[in-house]
């Protein structure tokens, strides 16, 4: 088994994520490892802003891109702040399109080792053991996924 030096946490901004994040950032601590802190506008949304803007609607998609990406910047400043995880060793990225195949397009770009991700994602749909992205990530990662499971799921 190769040692692992990089691990990407993937956030959704479910309520879980915060925890996702604690847990990625403990275990990079205990094994010296660097973080990079992932997270993907799904492209369904922007198209949905796209569809409203040909209905005649004063929304521009890259506006919206960017209020997202400004706002989800904003929340994980404040997330990532509150831990004592160093700041060169952490890194952020956020993406637009379908989230499974901008993660895995991650994982190839950054050089991942590990991915640490929740079983679900903002739906948290009760009767589904895992989300469909959290499904895609374990067929298809080219690294191993480790599914948090907060103690409320």
């Amino acid at each position: 088994m190769s040692r692992i030096k990089k691990i990407m946490v993937a956030i959704a901004f479910s309520k879980y994520s915060q925890a996702i994040l604690d847990y990625g950032l403990s275990m990079a601590t205990s094994l010296g490892a660097e973080v990079v802190v992932a997270n993907v506008i799904h492209s369904r949304d922007v198209e949905a802003v796209g569809r409203i803007q040909n209905m005649g609607y004063k929304v521009d998609p890259d506006e919206y891109i960017q209020g997202v990406k400004a706002e989800r910047q904003a929340v994980l400043e404040t997330m990532i702040k509150d831990t004592s995880f160093p700041a060169e060793k952490l890194k952020t990225i956020s993406k637009v399109g379908h989230p499974s195949d901008k993660l895995i397009q991650i994982i190839e770009e950054e050089g991942i080792d590990l991915v640490v991700m929740g079983a679900k994602g903002r739906s948290d749909l009760p009767h589904a053991l895992l989300g469909s992205v959290a499904q895609k990530l374990f067929r298809h990662s080219p690294v191993p996924v480790l599914s948090y499971r907060d103690k409320r799921q």
